[in-house]
């Protein structure tokens, strides 16, 4: 998907300085015990496995926003249950035009609802349904935000 159209605007008054952005993870599950997957993209940028990630809109409430970049991401219905984790990243993120980026992350925990995932939006290559015991190489940041999901705990967690 395209730069939304807020960040063109703020790029066109601070060009490529580190912007300041709301993000959201979704990390979609489904199934019970052993069985128990998430779901993951591979994006086209970088090669990468990771959960659905995405900008939240100005306004937007952060558990649509999780929502929403799912069904856009992969076709898929989840709905966002538990906030799971709430945390900064830790680095700067610079894309090819220069632009430079951090972002505040909100994890949540979703529920698969219904949809067969596919590359719906051309952000991501492939789409698959992985065994929480079986998952790719993840950065250690993306495998945390798995984890904090999926432990089922009540609280979110908060970076300190």
């Amino acid at each position: 998907m395209a730069t939304p159209e807020f960040i063109q605007r703020l790029r066109d008054k601070v060009g490529t300085e580190e912007l300041w952005l709301s993000g959201v993870t979704a990390v979609v599950l489904r199934g019970e015990g052993a069985d128990r997957e998430v779901l993951l993209v591979r994006r086209v940028d970088d090669g990468r496995w990771t959960a659905v990630t995405g900008i939240i809109d100005p306004g937007e409430e952060p558990a649509v926003a999780a929502e929403r970049e799912v069904l856009e991401e992969t076709d898929v219905v989840a709905v966002a249950e538990r906030l799971a984790w709430v945390h900064v990243e830790p680095h700067v993120v610079e894309y090819e035009n220069g632009d430079r980026t951090r972002y505040l992350d909100l994890v949540f925990a979703c529920r698969y609802v219904s949809g067969d995932a596919w590359p719906a939006d051309g952000e991501n290559s492939e789409v698959a349904w992985v065994r929480l015991d079986a998952l790719p190489p993840l950065t250690r940041t993306h495998e945390e935000r798995i984890l904090a999901a999926a432990a089922d705990e009540e609280r979110a967690r908060f970076s300190r």
